[in-house]
């Protein structure tokens, strides 16, 4: 008899385990927003900090929404931070470490969203991106492959992923 009720018990914890697990997974699934809601929360931001500082909305916009998963990712989550942007040695801000190429990397860390769109900015008005600037406004497909050969990314498919998702988004009328 014992044994049913220890048998029966540890089935209930079990299960009972399975259902909270279950019940966590259902409210994150409920919290994370679409690339259309992305879109509809940041174009405004992406918009002005393209009339401040000349950076197509449109690359912007595809940036944040590949490297932030719709910000949907743990470092968009957790650290605010959009665009993947690592500390750098002159990086004096709040920082968020995280598994990425190499265990334990240092990722920039803001308090509000807006903060990250415009540290984006001057992050790109760095030197080595400086022969974006050369490009027009409206030439995504010059400044997706601009970026990747500037270095911001290592994957070889970056220009396309973006090319790809201002396509499929229209994120072209918001440049």
């Amino acid at each position: 008899m014992r044994y049913i009720f220890f048998l029966a018990l540890s089935l209930l914890l079990l299960l009972s385990s399975c259902h909270r697990k279950l019940h966590r997974q259902q409210r994150a699934a409920r919290n994370k927003i679409t690339t259309e809601e992305y879109i509809a929360m940041y174009k405004k931001i992406a918009r002005k900090e393209m009339k401040k500082h000349g950076i197509p909305a449109s690359i912007t916009l595809a940036q944040g929404i590949l490297e932030s998963g719709s910000g949907n990712s743990e470092l968009a989550r957790k650290a605010r931070n959009h665009f993947g942007i690592k500390c750098t040695a002159d990086w004096n801000g709040k920082t968020y470490h995280v598994d990425d190429d190499k265990p334990n990397e240092c990722f920039r860390r803001y308090k509000h969203v807006e903060t990250s769109f415009h540290d984006h900015s001057e992050f790109l008005k760095r030197k080595r991106y400086s022969s974006l600037f050369d490009l027009d406004r409206d030439d995504y497909e010059g400044w997706a492959k601009g970026l990747k050969k500037a270095g911001y990314a290592t994957n070889p498919k970056y220009p396309q992923l973006l090319i790809n998702l201002i396509e499929k988004h229209k994120l072209y009328k918001y440049d």
